[in-house]
């Protein structure tokens, strides 16, 4: 018979969308008094992937992706995915986002994404909030899935969250948790 125990911590990142760094920067230092300070940020790069963010939040769009030094219960991930909701609706003008917010964690074994759409690859977990299953991690690589976004399945993207786990793995070593 399995026995319950605790989670490891996780790592929180996020991404940030907007037509304007600025914008970007405000929405990072708005989540970090959610998630901590962040350990990484990354550049700002051009958004080509898709234009389902155009239409509310302007082109062109540019992205960039941020990881948080504070581990963090994995459970903790829905109430994080609100807080970057209401964050976005602070900054909107006109009614319309100004910033679009995807948090998320890492852990050994993959890379989740938050959101409040349901389907069926994405368990729900509360207050509104389903997992998105986004990468595997396995063979020391992350690993896409049918269903990865193409822009977290960019070979770029992966290697930078394969940078974040090892920093990762560093942490829980100094925390005395299991890797």
């Amino acid at each position: 018979m399995s026995r319950p125990r605790s989670a490891e911590p996780v790592k929180l990142v996020a991404s940030f969308l907007s037509t304007r760094d600025e914008r970007i920067a405000e929405a990072i230092r708005g989540l970090a008094k959610v998630c901590g300070d962040p350990d990484f940020v990354g550049p700002c790069h051009p958004f080509s992937f898709t234009e389902y963010y155009e239409g509310e939040l302007g082109s062109p769009l540019r992205r960039r992706f941020v990881s948080f030094e504070r581990l963090a219960a994995p459970d903790s991930l829905p109430a994080v995915k609100l807080q970057s909701n209401s964050l976005e609706e602070r900054l909107a003008e006109g009614g319309k986002r100004t910033v679009n917010i995807d948090p998320g964690y890492i852990s050994l074994a993959h890379m989740i994404l938050a959101t409040c759409k349901g389907y069926t690859h994405r368990p729900y977990l509360r207050d509104g909030v389903y997992a998105d299953l986004t990468l595997l991690y396995q063979d020391r690589r992350f690993r896409t899935l049918p269903w990865t976004y193409p822009d977290y399945a960019a070979e770029e993207t992966r290697e930078m969250f394969r940078t974040l786990r090892e920093r990762y793995v560093l942490q829980l070593k100094q925390m005395g948790a299991s890797s």
